[in-house]
């Protein structure tokens, strides 16, 4: 399924999506979209994108063995904060390449 389909489907058809592709439970999902809505994420399209932008972020970073992505006790917060530093930083390389912004969402420190 596309992105752009998935972000809009239901909450437990979006959750049902993660368990199936990533072997994410809903809680491990709601614990990953609190986290994104804390650091200024507010738009629920802009937040779910980024979740699966993440989440298959944590799967290309992987041991590319498991279906499952798995993080070890503290690993999902300070693998979300890897995953924010690496897309601020392509987000800056875009800014000033084209030289207008290219994200919606706020600065991560």
């Amino acid at each position: 399924m596309h992105v752009e389909t998935a972000i809009h489907l239901t909450d437990i058809a979006f959750v049902r999506l993660c368990s199936d592709r990533f072997g994410v439970n809903k809680g491990v999902y709601n614990t990953i979209d609190t986290f994104f809505y804390d650091r200024g994420f507010e738009d629920i399209v802009e937040r779910r994108k980024n979740v699966l932008v993440f989440l298959e972020y944590i799967k290309r970073t992987g041991n590319g063995e498991e279906q499952r992505v798995k993080f070890g006790s503290g690993g999902l917060s300070l693998k979300i904060e890897e995953y924010l530093k690496e897309e601020h930083k392509i987000i800056q390389i875009m800014k000033y390449q084209s030289n207008i912004a290219t994200t919606s969402r706020k600065q991560v420190n």
